[in-house]
């Protein structure tokens, strides 16, 4: 069984940096697509990155390139957003999310095989 599961969010001030953690078990990992995940109040969910775990390549929506950058530990199986110079538009419960992609083929999207079930980040002072 595919089980994922995020830590590390919290509150932080406008500027601040936090780093979430996914912790993976039930995959081989270097054989999965990593993608993290945001759903902001009263919108719809949105693809913050997206990690082919066989080649380490990650893809990032605009509004994140140069702040989050993701991170992998194969040997603890557990993949992580940093998220630096955050701002109160990253206010949103982000999901981890994998889906069986080998040799790096395959795709992050809202059908995702699996889920976890999501850490809170709220930006604020």
């Amino acid at each position: 069984e595919v089980q994922l599961v995020e830590s590390g969010g919290g509150l932080v001030e406008p500027g601040g940096s936090l780093r979430l953690s996914c912790a993976a078990s039930g995959i081989t990992f270097n054989a999965y697509a990593i993608g993290w995940f945001r759903q902001a109040p009263g919108r719809d969910r949105e693809l913050v990155s997206c990690t082919m775990l066989y080649s380490g390549s990650t893809d990032y929506r605009d509004s994140v390139k140069g702040r989050f950058t993701v991170s992998s530990d194969d040997a603890q199986n557990t993949v992580y957003l940093q998220m630096n110079n955050v701002k109160p538009e990253d206010t949103a419960i982000y999901y981890c999310t994998a889906d069986f992609a080998p040799f790096g083929l395959g795709s992050c999207k809202l059908g995702m095989d699996h889920w976890g079930k999501g850490t809170l980040v709220t930006v604020s002072s």
